[in-house]
Protein backbone atom coordinates (compact mmCIF):
# COMPACT_ATOMS: atom_id res chain seq x y z
CA UNK A 1 0.00 0.00 0.00
CA UNK A 2 1.53 3.41 -0.84
CA UNK A 3 0.91 6.00 1.28
CA UNK A 4 1.78 9.21 -1.14
CA UNK A 5 -0.98 11.48 -0.82
CA UNK A 6 -3.19 9.19 0.94
CA UNK A 7 -5.62 11.01 3.28
CA UNK A 8 -5.70 9.65 6.56
CA UNK A 9 -8.30 10.56 9.73
CA UNK A 10 -7.61 10.33 12.95
CA UNK A 11 -9.36 10.30 15.92
CA UNK A 12 -7.96 10.57 19.30
CA UNK A 13 -5.07 12.39 17.92
CA UNK A 14 -4.11 15.18 20.51
CA UNK A 15 -2.44 12.61 22.36
CA UNK A 16 -0.63 9.20 22.86
CA UNK A 17 -0.97 7.06 20.57
CA UNK A 18 -2.67 9.27 18.04
CA UNK A 19 -0.30 11.80 18.42
CA UNK A 20 2.70 9.81 17.60
CA UNK A 21 1.07 8.40 14.42
CA UNK A 22 0.30 11.93 12.84
CA UNK A 23 3.79 12.82 13.18
CA UNK A 24 5.11 9.65 11.98
CA UNK A 25 2.52 9.51 9.09
CA UNK A 26 3.58 13.04 8.35
CA UNK A 27 6.87 11.90 6.87
CA UNK A 28 5.00 9.97 4.26
CA UNK A 29 3.69 12.64 2.54
CA UNK A 30 -0.11 12.26 3.23
CA UNK A 31 -2.79 14.36 4.02
CA UNK A 32 -3.79 14.29 7.35
CA UNK A 33 -7.33 15.05 9.52
CA UNK A 34 -6.38 15.30 13.13
CA UNK A 35 -9.38 14.67 15.41
CA UNK A 36 -10.18 14.76 19.60
CA UNK A 37 -12.06 17.03 21.87
CA UNK A 38 -9.37 19.49 21.77
CA UNK A 39 -8.86 22.04 19.05
CA UNK A 40 -6.17 23.77 20.88
CA UNK A 41 -4.10 20.58 21.87
CA UNK A 42 -4.32 19.35 17.62
CA UNK A 43 -3.03 22.53 16.51
CA UNK A 44 0.34 21.83 18.33
CA UNK A 45 0.41 18.61 17.33
CA UNK A 46 -0.46 19.75 13.87
CA UNK A 47 2.58 22.10 14.41
CA UNK A 48 4.68 19.01 14.66
CA UNK A 49 3.90 17.75 11.81
CA UNK A 50 6.05 18.00 8.60
CA UNK A 51 4.50 19.64 5.99
CA UNK A 52 1.44 21.07 8.16
CA UNK A 53 -0.27 22.61 4.86
CA UNK A 54 -1.16 19.24 4.40
CA UNK A 55 -2.80 18.64 8.14
CA UNK A 56 -6.07 19.88 8.77
CA UNK A 57 -7.80 19.75 12.44
CA UNK A 58 -11.49 18.75 12.73
CA UNK A 59 -12.60 18.62 16.69
CA UNK A 60 -14.68 15.76 17.65
CA UNK A 61 -16.41 14.13 20.55
CA UNK A 62 -17.20 10.54 20.29
CA UNK A 63 -19.55 10.99 22.80
CA UNK A 64 -21.83 12.67 21.31
CA UNK A 65 -22.23 10.80 18.06
CA UNK A 66 -25.75 12.07 16.55
CA UNK A 67 -23.34 14.37 14.59
CA UNK A 68 -20.96 12.13 12.94
CA UNK A 69 -22.65 12.39 9.47
CA UNK A 70 -21.70 15.80 9.52
CA UNK A 71 -18.43 15.18 10.53
CA UNK A 72 -17.83 13.30 7.51
CA UNK A 73 -19.11 15.57 4.99
CA UNK A 74 -16.73 18.39 6.45
CA UNK A 75 -13.41 15.67 6.75
CA UNK A 76 -14.16 14.95 3.14
CA UNK A 77 -14.17 18.54 2.56
CA UNK A 78 -11.20 19.30 3.55
CA UNK A 79 -9.40 17.45 0.56
CA UNK A 80 -12.72 15.86 -1.70
CA UNK A 81 -11.89 12.20 -0.27
CA UNK A 82 -10.81 10.15 3.19
CA UNK A 83 -8.69 6.50 2.10
CA UNK A 84 -7.64 5.76 5.94
CA UNK A 85 -10.00 6.26 8.97
CA UNK A 86 -8.21 5.39 12.41
CA UNK A 87 -10.51 4.86 15.00
CA UNK A 88 -8.07 5.74 17.92
CA UNK A 89 -9.86 7.74 20.43
CA UNK A 90 -10.96 6.50 23.58
CA UNK A 91 -10.63 6.40 27.35
CA UNK A 92 -10.20 3.63 29.28
CA UNK A 93 -11.61 2.28 33.49
CA UNK A 94 -9.52 1.71 36.76
CA UNK A 95 -12.40 -0.08 38.95
CA UNK A 96 -13.77 -3.34 40.25
CA UNK A 97 -17.18 -4.52 39.16
CA UNK A 98 -18.53 -4.23 42.55
CA UNK A 99 -17.53 -0.60 42.12
CA UNK A 100 -18.71 0.91 38.94
CA UNK A 101 -21.31 2.91 38.77
CA UNK A 102 -23.67 1.87 35.59
CA UNK A 103 -23.17 5.44 34.28
CA UNK A 104 -19.09 4.92 33.74
CA UNK A 105 -20.19 1.56 32.02
CA UNK A 106 -22.43 3.76 29.73
CA UNK A 107 -19.94 6.41 28.97
CA UNK A 108 -17.29 3.98 28.04
CA UNK A 109 -19.40 2.26 25.73
CA UNK A 110 -20.76 5.59 24.37
CA UNK A 111 -17.21 6.93 23.73
CA UNK A 112 -14.99 3.82 22.81
CA UNK A 113 -17.92 1.64 21.11
CA UNK A 114 -21.09 3.71 19.66
CA UNK A 115 -18.74 6.41 19.11
CA UNK A 116 -16.35 4.75 16.94
CA UNK A 117 -19.15 2.44 14.94
CA UNK A 118 -21.58 5.66 14.55
CA UNK A 119 -18.62 7.54 12.74
CA UNK A 120 -17.57 4.71 11.02
CA UNK A 121 -21.19 3.80 9.56
CA UNK A 122 -21.13 7.33 8.49
CA UNK A 123 -18.18 7.19 6.65
CA UNK A 124 -19.08 3.42 5.75
CA UNK A 125 -21.30 5.16 2.15
CA UNK A 126 -18.50 6.75 0.66
CA UNK A 127 -15.82 4.12 1.43
CA UNK A 128 -18.25 2.13 -0.91
CA UNK A 129 -18.86 4.45 -3.62
CA UNK A 130 -14.88 5.00 -3.91
CA UNK A 131 -14.82 0.71 -4.06
CA UNK A 132 -11.79 1.45 -1.67
CA UNK A 133 -10.86 2.26 1.96
CA UNK A 134 -9.29 1.17 5.51
CA UNK A 135 -10.57 1.33 8.64
CA UNK A 136 -7.36 1.18 11.26
CA UNK A 137 -9.08 0.41 14.69
CA UNK A 138 -7.19 1.00 17.88
CA UNK A 139 -8.69 -2.00 20.25
CA UNK A 140 -6.17 -3.33 23.38
CA UNK A 141 -4.77 -6.71 24.37
CA UNK A 142 -7.92 -6.39 26.72
CA UNK A 143 -9.84 -6.87 23.77
CA UNK A 144 -8.85 -10.19 23.97
CA UNK A 145 -7.94 -10.89 27.50
CA UNK A 146 -10.46 -9.27 29.83
CA UNK A 147 -8.63 -8.39 33.39
CA UNK A 148 -8.97 -6.65 36.89
CA UNK A 149 -10.03 -3.44 37.04
CA UNK A 150 -11.15 -2.85 32.98
CA UNK A 151 -14.36 -4.52 33.13
CA UNK A 152 -16.20 -2.44 30.93
CA UNK A 153 -12.92 -1.06 29.40
CA UNK A 154 -12.03 -4.82 27.78
CA UNK A 155 -15.51 -5.06 27.21
CA UNK A 156 -16.00 -2.19 24.54
CA UNK A 157 -12.96 -3.34 22.84
CA UNK A 158 -14.02 -7.21 22.49
CA UNK A 159 -17.27 -5.21 20.86
CA UNK A 160 -15.26 -3.39 18.60
CA UNK A 161 -13.45 -6.30 17.78
CA UNK A 162 -17.15 -8.49 16.58
CA UNK A 163 -17.99 -5.61 14.75
CA UNK A 164 -15.22 -4.76 12.84
CA UNK A 165 -14.71 -8.25 12.02
CA UNK A 166 -18.72 -8.45 10.64
CA UNK A 167 -17.92 -5.43 8.94
CA UNK A 168 -14.73 -6.88 7.11
CA UNK A 169 -16.57 -9.68 6.03
CA UNK A 170 -19.75 -7.73 4.29
CA UNK A 171 -17.25 -4.99 2.59
CA UNK A 172 -14.89 -7.14 1.60
CA UNK A 173 -16.10 -7.17 -2.04
CA UNK A 174 -16.29 -3.14 -2.15
CA UNK A 175 -12.15 -3.30 -1.51
CA UNK A 176 -12.70 -2.28 1.95
CA UNK A 177 -9.98 -3.72 4.69
CA UNK A 178 -10.00 -3.66 8.12
CA UNK A 179 -7.00 -3.52 10.33
CA UNK A 180 -7.49 -4.33 14.59
CA UNK A 181 -4.16 -2.49 16.14
CA UNK A 182 -4.37 -4.23 20.01
CA UNK A 183 -1.68 -2.78 21.88
CA UNK A 184 -0.43 -3.81 24.83
CA UNK A 185 1.10 -1.28 27.32
CA UNK A 186 2.20 1.95 25.89
CA UNK A 187 3.58 5.04 27.31
CA UNK A 188 0.48 7.44 27.48
CA UNK A 189 -1.72 9.32 30.02
CA UNK A 190 -4.28 6.62 29.46
CA UNK A 191 -3.93 5.21 32.79
CA UNK A 192 -3.76 8.59 34.05
CA UNK A 193 -7.27 9.60 31.97
CA UNK A 194 -9.15 6.08 33.12
CA UNK A 195 -12.51 6.33 35.01
CA UNK A 196 -12.57 5.39 38.63
CA UNK A 197 -15.93 3.79 39.93
CA UNK A 198 -17.50 7.16 40.14
CA UNK A 199 -16.57 8.58 36.69
CA UNK A 200 -13.55 10.93 38.01
CA UNK A 201 -10.43 10.64 36.73
CA UNK A 202 -7.37 8.31 38.12
CA UNK A 203 -5.29 11.02 38.03
CA UNK A 204 -2.15 8.61 38.17
CA UNK A 205 0.14 6.74 36.05
CA UNK A 206 0.17 2.46 36.15
CA UNK A 207 3.14 1.33 36.94
CA UNK A 208 2.99 -1.62 34.07
CA UNK A 209 2.09 1.88 31.57
CA UNK A 210 5.01 3.64 32.89
CA UNK A 211 7.32 0.80 31.56
CA UNK A 212 5.62 0.59 28.17
CA UNK A 213 6.39 1.30 24.75
CA UNK A 214 7.33 4.48 23.66
CA UNK A 215 4.47 5.84 21.54
CA UNK A 216 6.72 6.66 18.59
CA UNK A 217 8.35 3.66 18.52
CA UNK A 218 4.60 2.07 18.40
CA UNK A 219 3.45 4.76 15.50
CA UNK A 220 6.34 2.81 13.79
CA UNK A 221 4.96 -0.46 13.79
CA UNK A 222 1.64 0.62 13.64
CA UNK A 223 2.24 2.28 10.31
CA UNK A 224 3.59 -0.76 9.37
CA UNK A 225 0.95 -2.40 10.00
CA UNK A 226 -1.27 -0.33 8.19
CA UNK A 227 1.07 -0.77 5.12
CA UNK A 228 0.95 -4.37 4.95
CA UNK A 229 -3.04 -4.47 5.80
CA UNK A 230 -2.71 -6.45 8.39
CA UNK A 231 -6.07 -8.07 9.55
CA UNK A 232 -5.10 -8.00 13.15
CA UNK A 233 -1.64 -6.96 14.79
CA UNK A 234 -0.51 -7.65 18.56
CA UNK A 235 1.84 -4.60 19.49
CA UNK A 236 2.52 -5.42 23.36
CA UNK A 237 5.17 -6.84 25.30
CA UNK A 238 6.54 -10.52 25.23
CA UNK A 239 3.65 -11.21 28.30
CA UNK A 240 1.44 -9.20 26.54
CA UNK A 241 1.37 -11.35 23.65
CA UNK A 242 1.75 -14.75 25.34
CA UNK A 243 -1.39 -13.99 27.00
CA UNK A 244 -3.35 -13.65 23.75
CA UNK A 245 -2.17 -17.38 22.77
CA UNK A 246 -2.59 -18.99 26.03
CA UNK A 247 -6.26 -17.99 25.86
CA UNK A 248 -6.34 -19.28 22.72
CA UNK A 249 -5.04 -22.79 23.53
CA UNK A 250 -4.72 -22.84 27.30
CA UNK A 251 -7.93 -20.88 28.61
CA UNK A 252 -7.77 -22.63 31.83
CA UNK A 253 -3.78 -21.80 33.04
CA UNK A 254 -4.50 -18.15 31.64
CA UNK A 255 -7.58 -18.05 34.28
CA UNK A 256 -5.56 -18.86 36.62
CA UNK A 257 -2.84 -16.37 35.75
CA UNK A 258 -5.17 -13.81 35.49
CA UNK A 259 -6.47 -14.49 39.16
CA UNK A 260 -3.00 -13.73 40.17
CA UNK A 261 -3.52 -10.40 39.06
CA UNK A 262 -3.52 -7.35 41.40
CA UNK A 263 -6.69 -5.78 42.01
CA UNK A 264 -5.94 -3.10 44.91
Amino acid sequence: MSFENKVFWITGASSGIGKSLAIELSNYNVNLILSSRNKKTLEEVKKLCKNSSKVKVLPLDLEDYSKMDVKVKEAISYFGKINVLVNNGGISQRSLVKDTDISVDKRLMDINYLGTVALSKALLPYFIKQKNGHFVVTTSIVGKIGTPLRSTYAATKHALHGFFDSLRAEHFKDNIVVTLVCPGFVTTNVSKNALTGDGSPQNSMDTATANGIDPDKFAKLMVKAIKNKREEVYIAGAKEKLGVYAKRFFPKLLSKMIRKLSVT
